[in-house]
């Protein structure tokens, strides 16, 4: 990561509850449908970078460099909003989809790895659950 000299405002940075890497996780969301389209990870200078872009960045832990979806694909995404979670440590970030947005081409992240047959809960229908 860059290291330090990020212009991510102070108040902000101090928010953050970043992971031994620095980073905090970035949960992508479709604005109008809610779908939840991928997961990436921010350092305070990506975050300072969507922010104040109107467009998503992300720091790539694989290939140590920070990367702006869509500049190579063109499946961009612009940002809507931004939001800190209560404990600091997740970001949601909702925006408008240009194509795909994972990198294997289907417009989710979660279309590929399929549903994992979890027990389906169901509410107690007085109200009272057990």
């Amino acid at each position: 990561m860059a290291g330090g000299g990020s212009a991510l405002d102070p108040a902000v940075a101090a928010r953050l509850k970043r992971d031994d890497a620095g980073l905090v996780a970035a949960i992508v969301q479709q604005h109008d449908t809610g779908d939840v389209l991928m997961l990436g990870w921010m350092d305070d200078e990506a975050l300072h970078r969507t922010l104040t872009s109107g467009r998503v960045t992300f720091w790539s832990r694989s290939r140590g460099e920070y990367w702006r979806k869509g500049d190579t694909s063109g499946h961009r995404q612009y940002v809507r909003s931004v939001s800190l979670d209560c404990d600091g440590d997740a970001l949601l970030v909702r925006v408008d989809q240009v194509g795909a947005a994972c990198h294997t081409g289907t417009r989710t992240c979660f279309e590929a790895g399929g549903d994992l047959g979890a027990v389906v809960g169901t509410r107690d229908p007085s109200g009272e659950d057990a």
